[in-house]
């Protein structure tokens, strides 16, 4: 088999593949004993036809096509190797030689990845911005944490506060009108959490137990219901109870209730510790994004739709399953919020397309630099895997050679990580 690459435009090009007679003639071999199994011809058994007659009577080329499935892909992945692109999509195949006693030629036009123009990578500015751990943000955490292990108290006599959980029945009107999921019977709702309409939320404080109120909302320009998209709405309210969180003293007891401390002093120091760490890691963060999208915006690539749709495909899976963990459909999710699965599509475009460059551009520094990753890399972020998911080496191993990307994706990732971990080293934080 001789293979040649042609390339016709940036990201395309025409592979054209001649496949030996001897090749194509052992393919002939196999679309017959395929084929040969369904026919009937008299004074012969079923699938018992010689080969001489069934040519006599159907023709060689009746071969052909079955021939060809058989023989075509193997053909096209050793041309692809030969030739060494990188095909981001399926090829469009088109057929310039099928005859019997002559080579099988192909052209397929094929979709690579494109090449990347890298600019300035090494040596960057990168705007810093502090990461300090203020008293603030320690008091922020400790509230935090003595609400988790808040009281519940109901409030029998008194008006709804901001922060309190209220139990509502609700029917909510658009023109006069009731609409499909506009209403609800003791509803969980936190007052001041936004998980509401604008506005809805805050016209129930003040409210008290059997209450009755008409709210009055807009719903947002971009509501995931068109159809309710920017319409003034009144839902009717009916409060049942109101419920409230009462925090507990900051004191020994409570530490030693909700950790293995015994004084306040050390519980303290052990949060601010755990937030100072925390802290870093943002920080740590902050700088990785900020170096990796100054080198993607200086470097120049063209992205092939193909590799677009691909990842968005990607992301899309991965929407639906988080959907399905929460007992969400996907068809069901479409059907509540009024989207096409297009629409839904289109949402992730531009995330997506930022991935593929960014990815891209990553891989282009990582071979400008010659990163790759060791066997001992590997092998310590498998360890990592297997203690984060309590599992043993072997079974992420073979978890890992039965999934795709799998092993080769785990590689990426610890080559992108050397790779950013490189190009912060070699920035100049100001």
């Amino acid at each position: 088999m001789t293979a040649k690459w042609e390339k016709t435009d940036k990201n395309v090009g025409v592979l054209e593949v001649e496949v030996s007679n001897e090749r194509f003639s052992e393919a002939l071999d196999y679309a017959f004993k395929k084929v040969v199994k369904d026919v009937n011809l008299p004074g012969f058994r079923k699938g018992k036809v010689p080969r001489k007659i069934f040519e006599a009577r159907f023709g060689v080329e009746s071969l052909f096509q079955d021939a060809v499935d058989y023989m075509l892909p193997s053909a096209y992945e050793g041309a692809v190797e030969e030739t060494g692109i990188e095909p981001v999509a399926q090829p469009s195949v088109d057929v310039v030689q099928l005859e019997n006693g002559k080579p099988f030629i192909f052209k397929a036009t094929v979709t690579v990845k494109p090449e990347v123009e890298l600019g300035d990578y090494k040596g960057l500015e990168i705007e810093d911005k502090p990461f300090e751990l203020t008293d603030e943000a320690v008091n922020e955490e400790l509230d935090s944490i003595r609400s988790n292990h808040a009281e519940i108290e109901v409030v029998e006599d008194g008006e709804v506060q901001n922060g309190d959980t209220v139990s509502i029945d609700f029917v909510g009107k658009v023109d006069g009108e009731e609409f499909e999921g506009g209403e609800a019977e003791n509803y969980q709702l936190e007052i001041g959490s936004g998980s509401f309409i604008v506005g809805f939320e805050e016209q129930l404080v003040g409210m008290k137990p059997e209450d009755e109120r008409d709210i009055n909302v807009t719903f947002p320009e971009e509501y995931h219901v068109k159809s309710l998209a920017n319409k003034e709405a009144v839902f009717h309210v009916t409060l049942h109870d109101v419920k409230r969180k009462k925090l507990r003293e900051l004191n020994d007891e409570f530490v030693q209730e909700v950790s293995d401390f015994e004084t306040v002093d050390e519980y303290v120091a052990d949060v601010k510790k755990n937030l100072a760490e925390r802290l870093e890691q943002d920080h740590k963060r902050y700088l990785e994004d900020e170096v990796v999208k100054a080198v993607v915006a200086n470097a120049t690539v063209d992205i092939p739709e193909a590799m677009i749709e691909h990842e968005i495909d990607h992301q899309v899976e991965n929407f639906s399953q988080q959907l399905q963990m929460q007992n969400i459909p996907f068809d069901a999710y479409l059907e509540f919020t009024g989207m096409s699965q297009q629409e839904v599509r289109s949402q992730f475009k531009e995330g997506a397309e930022q991935s593929v460059r960014t990815g891209l551009v990553l891989e282009a520094v990582a071979e400008a630099e010659k990163f790759e990753p060791t066997e001992d890399e590997v092998k310590a972020e498998i360890q990592k895997i297997a203690e984060s998911a309590q599992l043993e080496v072997e079974r992420v191993e073979q978890m890992l050679n039965m999934r795709d990307p799998g092993l080769a994706g785990l590689k990426n990732d610890v080559r992108n990580r050397k790779t950013i971990d490189f190009l912060v080293e070699n920035s100049k934080v100001a």
